[in-house]
């Protein structure tokens, strides 16, 4: 077994150390969302957690780690009979991305639960982390449903599996630890909620804090065990004030005050629900016994805020995380300060004070904060579509200001997909709307009784039935097949050249992408920017999950110069041949914003007239959104979907209210263009 790098090893990062501690003592606090960039130490110190958590005594060959003095009633391996039992490190368990449902919660065995009447259940990772720790890496490209049911799962503390009235539940109580990379997509505000604490991390850009860590980081892979030990006393430190924190919980008391000071707080910030109050009041009383007192300060409050609001207050994926530090101190002393603290209340730069992780070692003082405002990189410059910078005779203009984003009617590929869960265009899933039947393809997991009765039912006399039950064989078994909703990868081409450039028209066309860059996020697409302008198309934003990112480089682009329009849609059809090679099974929807101008170089008309019929050789899916305005319409935009073999709207008819009738499939290259009227 290798040897964990030692938690009190991690240089900086204290935010996130504490919400981990915090966690350790009081798993009722609801697990903690790490965000941030890559390589921050986020795996690092969520794995060396674990060998600060005391001990588990469990039933000895029980598989769900039931406590000897109060096993699970209804433990599948049960009953369990009172007794002493057997002591283990706690788990930390990791859920990968690529994970199943029946990996995630288990397994019921529907061909014996038929053909022999007994229940036999195959336990999944909930079951292995329960008593311990669940790490989910990548939390946020974690299909939605296996996200809902380990949410839920930490919520009540048990696991249910359901097939075809056969059930199974067990207990599945666990630390949920999740990381996420923003740049590769969020998590819905209604998972982000779930998550009890969220913190922000990134790498200090200090030369002397970052010398440290790769010092350490060396150190330790040259001899693991030895760089190990130079840190157990710090580690056997901080495993005894977590089960002193631990025993000196139930003695915490939470006034009144600072009861108002959180519900005032929660109510400053316009979080939604109560979930907010209830996690920040577990926090602040979880921060008080980490500071080994029995009365809640304000403090504790004000740090229980900072690590429990923030993801709370997203809206939608442009919302800018954090929390308004001025506001959050203005709002507790409008409401007072919290509980006067005891006279004899431990020294706060004691063993027992403070809510910080100690900081020094035998390697020396450990880094302070990090400031992650300045630690934060910056946003990357919008790269120049031209050749050498700006274009011959651009006339370029500064960016403008998106208009308010609208809801938008819903355009979807036709046709019957395979790709991952979404909310977009008809396929088969494992989720949905039973369609059809098949023999299964390996392991049964949804049943098609009705179509499994029929296969059985011509053999009951060769199989000499008697009495009033089905004699049922593997052969007679049928998987259900289910059709759901997809996600797909929309791919917007934005004509930013100069007969774009009137600024209330070009902030019209931002607000109509931004609109529809919120709609692929709420159904769960990927999306991916091209600008064209001047003599090139660029790639502003590679096909990702972060909706949010595409946002950013949509405000920042520039305007002016020609229409390469073919340039336009030769890129992208360069980046939709990559992306099939990369994920076949996800359907593209190509967004053309154009008015349909084509401009520049040698006979630009035909040039883009036959890079459009490229997308339509191969069956792309499209929709050009038609950005010509005024009161003579030459309807060039119109001609360009029809040798797509897409779809035209206005920005109009783009809105979900708008008089243009009903949603309907975007025109494959089969189907003939039309406006939606």
């Amino acid at each position: 077994m290798s040897t964990p790098y030692p938690f009190t090893a991690v240089v900086g990062q204290d935010d996130l150390r504490l919400a981990l501690l915090l966690n350790a003592v009081s798993p009722a606090v609801g697990g903690v969302l790490v965000r941030g960039e890559k390589g921050t130490a986020k795996s690092t110190a969520v794995r060396a957690l674990s060998a600060l958590l005391p001990e588990v005594d469990v039933v000895v060959g029980c598989r769900f780690s039931c406590a000897p003095g109060s096993p699970d009633p209804v433990c599948p391996d049960g009953p369990h009979e009172t007794g002493p039992g057997s002591y283990r490190p706690a788990r930390v368990v990791e859920l990968p991305v690529g994970a199943s449902e029946d990996r995630l919660v288990g397994a019921l065995d529907i061909e014996r639960a038929l053909a022999e009447g007994v229940k036999a259940f195959e336990p999944g990772l909930l079951a292995d982390a329960n008593r311990g720790v669940l790490y989910v890496d990548e939390v946020n490209l974690l299909h939605d449903h296996l996200v809902d049911l380990l949410l839920d799962a930490a919520a009540m503390g048990s696991s249910y599996v359901e097939r075809e009235g056969v059930s199974v539940r067990h207990a599945a109580r666990f630390l949920l630890v999740g990381t996420m990379n923003p740049e590769e997509g969020e998590l819905r505000p209604q998972l982000l909620d779930r998550f009890g604490l969220t913190v922000e991390v990134a790498a200090s850009r200090e030369p002397d804090l970052r010398v440290e860590v790769v010092r350490r980081r060396l150190a330790y892979d040259d001899d693991p065990a030895a760089f190990a030990a130079r840190w157990a006393d710090e580690e056997d430190a901080l495993r005894a004030r977590i089960v002193a924190a631990r025993a000196l919980l139930p003695e915490v008391r939470l006034g009144d005050a600072a009861l108002r000071q959180i519900a005032a707080t929660c109510a400053a910030f316009e979080v939604d629900g109560m979930r907010a109050d209830i996690v920040m009041a577990r926090t602040a009383t979880t921060l008080a016994a980490w500071a080994g007192r029995t009365v809640v300060l304000a403090e504790d409050v004000r740090q229980a805020a900072l690590l429990a609001l923030p993801h709370r207050r997203r809206r939608n994926p442009f919302d800018a995380p954090g929390l308004d530090e001025e506001k959050l101190d203005d709002t507790l002393e409008e409401f007072g300060g919290g509980d006067d603290a005891p006279e004899d209340d431990p020294d706060p730069d004691g063993p027992g004070g403070g809510g910080r992780p100690p900081q020094d070692g035998p390697e020396g003082p450990q880094d302070g904060p990090v400031d992650t405002a300045e630690a934060r990189p910056e946003e990357p410059a919008q790269p120049e579509e031209g050749q050498g910078g700006r274009p011959a005779g651009s006339g370029e203009q500064s960016a403008v200001r998106a208009a308010e984003p609208f809801r938008t009617k819903m355009l979807s590929v036709p046709g019957l997909g395979e790709g991952s869960a979404g909310r977009r265009s008809r396929a088969r899933t494992d989720h949905g709307r039973t369609t059809g039947s098949r023999r299964p393809q390996g392991a049964l997991t949804k049943l098609h009784l009705a179509a499994t009765v029929q296969a059985a039912a011509p053999h009951q006399r060769a199989r000499g039935r008697s009495g009033r039950g089905l004699v049922v064989r593997r052969d007679d078994l049928r998987q259900a097949t289910r059709e759901g909703r997809e996600g797909n990868l929309v791919l917007f081409v934005v004509d930013a050249s100069g007969s774009m450039a009137a600024r209330q028209r070009m902030s019209a066309v931002k607000g109509a992408v931004l609109s529809l860059l919120l709609d692929a996020y709420q159904r769960r697409d990927k999306v991916g920017l091209i600008t064209f302008r001047g003599k090139d198309a660029t790639v502003a934003l590679p096909p990702t999950s972060s909706v949010d990112a595409a946002a950013v480089r949509l405000e920042t682009l520039p305007t002016g110069g020609r229409t390469p329009l073919s340039a336009g849609l030769l890129k992208a059809h360069d980046v939709l041949r990559v992306e099939r090679m990369r994920d076949p099974a996800r359907r593209p929807l190509l967004v053309v914003v154009t008015d349909g101008r084509a401009t520049g170089g040698p006979d630009p008309v035909a040039l883009g007239t036959r890079a459009a019929r490229l997308h339509a050789a191969e069956g792309t899916a499209s929709v050009v959104v038609d950005c010509e305005s005024g009161p003579v319409r030459l309807g060039l935009a119109g001609a360009l979907a029809g040798e797509l073999g897409g779809t035209a709207v206005t920005l109009d008819e783009l809105r979900a209210d708008s008089i243009a009738g009903l949603v309907r499939d975007v025109q494959g290259a089969s189907g003939a263009h039309r406006r939606v009227a």
